[in-house]
């Protein structure tokens, strides 16, 4: 039987994830309103007659945005070609994930992480109500089944908004452990779940973001459970990169039971997290 989200089905599938495929659709969106929701991260909902149709199934799904902007100063979306491809060197874009996605607005909600030595996070500290940015994708998404016996996660506050989708998703009463690594106590948000959630945070303080071990130490200190468990790693590239390698050959889990996604680079832009899959 085919798996179905939200209206759309799946294109490959198993027992324990699916996959899905989307066509490519240019989008702009408007601001319509902003939220501080920590001391470091807004959420900003955007609507538009483009959001119509908008496609999202699993707690990864992103959307690039794109900061450039077209003589005039207006939104400068991708022209893409007849086989649905596009020139990334062109643009000046970021992958950010779907917090949530209302289809009655329609409203889509993207939380932000604010810094002054990136060009999104300049935007989004300057974001007011009206202003219009372009958007494209999703292209696919991977959806984990919830059949998991337990799940155990790690991410910084750029995969923070996953996570929190990850966590409103699961299942009531499955057994659940997060490690969130943030600079203090005023990044800690409130994580809604019905799952039986353990949640540490975890501070680094004055270190720069990226620059620490604690993720992979915490995963590391963790027993893990009896049974058949999901564990997801998200975070800067490099600095989650000996998670891969302790998942995969120190525990022997096979590639259904963990993902380690770098969801950003240091010192590089217009970082590409599908790339580190295979690190």
């Amino acid at each position: 039987m085919t798996t179905t989200v939200n209206g759309f089905a799946a294109d490959v599938e198993n027992d324990r994830n699916a996959q899905f495929w989307f066509d490519l659709v240019p989008r702009v969106l408007e601001v319509h309103d902003v939220t501080q929701i920590a001391a470091r991260m807004v959420r900003i909902r955007f609507t538009g007659d483009d959001l119509r149709g908008f496609p999202t199934v699993a707690p990864e799904d992103h959307v690039k945005l794109f900061f450039d902007r077209t003589p005039d100063g207006g939104p400068n979306p991708p022209v893409l070609d007849e086989d649905g491809r596009w020139n990334p060197a062109a643009h000046v874009h970021r992958d950010y994930t779907v917090r949530a996605f209302d289809p009655t607005g329609p409203f889509l909600d993207v939380d932000f992480v604010l810094h002054d030595h990136g060009i999104a996070g300049r935007w989004a500290g300057a974001a007011e109500k009206g202003d219009r940015i372009a958007a494209l994708g999703p292209r696919g998404a991977f959806l984990v089944k919830d059949t998991a016996d337990w799940y155990l996660f790690a991410a910084d506050e750029t995969a923070l908004p996953a996570l929190a989708r990850w966590l409103e998703e699961l299942r009531p009463g499955v057994p659940a452990t997060a490690f969130v690594e943030v600079t203090d106590a005023g990044d800690e948000l409130e994580l809604r779940t019905e799952a039986a959630l353990e949640l540490h945070w975890l501070h680094r303080g004055d270190a720069p973001s990226g620059s620490t071990s604690l993720l992979v130490d915490a995963l590391r200190s963790r027993e893990l459970p009896d049974g058949v468990g999901y564990v997801w790693v998200a975070g800067e590239a490099l600095s989650i990169k000996p998670a891969r390698r302790w998942l995969s050959r120190d525990l022997g889990l096979d590639r259904d039971s963990y993902d380690v996604d770098g969801y950003w680079r240091r010192g590089t832009t217009n970082h590409d997290h599908h790339e580190d899959e295979g690190d």
